[in-house]
């Protein structure tokens, strides 16, 4: 259904676009340092979750979830 792995890789690479690391992204949104790491796995893929590292790094949550190549938020 969902490519965790390319999730995972989605968040990461924003963050580095941004000059940011994930620490700081994990840490600004409230979540484990573990986080990615699961979301890499398969596990701890929480709505919540997508929506304050989306609205952290100002991409929509399909752009993480891979369901658009185009990471601007349409509102």
């Amino acid at each position: 259904m969902y490519d965790t792995q390319e999730i995972s890789r989605r968040i990461k690479a924003r963050t580095k676009q941004q000059g940011k690391s994930l620490k700081e992204l994990l840490s600004a949104c409230g979540l484990g340092i573990n986080t990615v790491s699961k979301m890499n796995k398969g596990s701890d893929i929480l709505a919540l979750n997508l929506a304050k590292i989306a609205d952290y790094l100002g991409c929509s949550v399909d752009y993480l979830l891979c369901r658009t190549d185009n990471p601007d938020i349409n509102w």
